[in-house]
């Protein structure tokens, strides 16, 4: 988990259900089909970058964390013009381009109180998190 090996990490269950008590989600875009969070979602061959994300209410992401997270903040960001809501959780890297372009002073952001436990792990994550609300009465 601590290496860089892979950059999923898979939501902690009772964060997402407390944010979907909140926000009711209709989609996943970024999951694959063992950890998706609702019923409707997008796979990594299903590619939910290239895919309009409109249409399934509230939009639930938690995008891989590596290079192409950029990527993902921008479409969230995009999506959210067309007047759809989407809640991302984030690795807190208020330093990066991705955070200064699309999410400080253009969506709510949510800093989360010490370090989650990813997919079920017994060790904290190496960073802090944060939850971004693009949309909605959020921005």
């Amino acid at each position: 988990m601590f290496s860089s090996a892979t950059c999923e990490w898979a939501t902690p269950m009772n964060l997402f259900s407390a944010l979907n008590e909140e926000f009711h989600f209709g989609i996943d875009v970024c999951a694959t089909p063992e950890n998706a969070k609702c019923q409707n979602f997008f796979t990594e061959k299903v590619n939910g970058l290239v895919q309009n994300w409109g249409g399934y209410g509230t939009i639930w992401c938690n995008p891989p964390y590596g290079k192409e997270i950029g990527k993902w903040v921008h479409k969230a960001y995009e999506t959210s013009k067309s007047g759809e809501t989407v809640v991302m959780l984030l690795p807190a890297r208020t330093d990066t381009q991705w955070f200064h372009d699309y999410i400080y002073g253009k969506a709510a952001i949510r800093f989360i109180r010490g370090r989650l436990k990813f997919g079920g792990s017994k060790y904290n994550a190496p960073f802090p998190s944060m939850i971004v609300i693009f949309g909605g009465d959020n921005q």
